[in-house]
């Protein structure tokens, strides 16, 4: 268990070298992420990986939060999160009946203690969620996937990543996905 790596919401995607966990289909753990809690003890997983999952999951706000909670107590310091969710302006985050919440990574910024202290002493309205849920992540790497409707539209400027977020705030479908990486921040035992 000292390098336990979990593939939550595996589908038919196993990954090597990791426990693959899902509600369906034939997993390593056949187990649903939304009973609390889970059964890995505390501080005992290194990495946990959510590729193309987290929006599937916490419909309810109250369900939402326990995912965060139960991450935050299995992780041990310093371990990571790599998640991969649709793009929130995308069609394929709209398209899906079983999508239930948009994952950003300004979202995710509200899980750091450091940011929601910084926002509180510059009075910004923020809601601090790592002090409000008692859980310290932060993100350490965002990746933009970009659509390739960006590329046919952006030609030589591809690769622009500044002018990708200018045209994505004013048109759909130009990121198709994100990449983001947390760190897990607690005291090392």
């Amino acid at each position: 268990m000292a390098d336990l790596r979990l593939n939550l919401g595996s589908g038919q995607r196993p990954i090597p070298g990791y426990v693959n966990v899902d509600k369906f289909g034939e997993p390593d753990l056949r187990f649903d992420l939304e009973t609390f809690p889970w059964p890995w003890p505390d501080n005992s997983v290194t990495e946990i990986k959510l590729l193309h999952v987290l929006e599937h999951l916490g419909q309810q706000t109250q369900i939402y939060r326990q995912i965060i909670q139960e991450m935050y107590r299995i992780c041990c310091p310093e371990a990571t999160l790599h998640i991969v969710v649709p793009h929130h302006r995308h069609d394929s985050f709209v398209h899906d009946p079983t999508h239930v919440r948009a994952i950003t990574a300004v979202g995710l910024q509200m899980l750091s203690r450091r940011l929601n202290r910084q926002w509180q002493a510059q009075g910004c309205a923020n809601t601090p969620l790592g002090l409000y849920w008692q859980v310290d992540f932060e993100l350490a790497r965002t990746n933009l996937i970009a659509s390739q409707l960006w590329f046919e539209r952006s030609g030589d400027r591809a690769d622009d990543v500044q002018l990708l977020l200018q045209e994505s705030a004013l048109y759909n479908n130009l990121i198709e996905a994100v990449e983001m990486h947390l760190q897990v921040i607690k005291p090392l035992r």
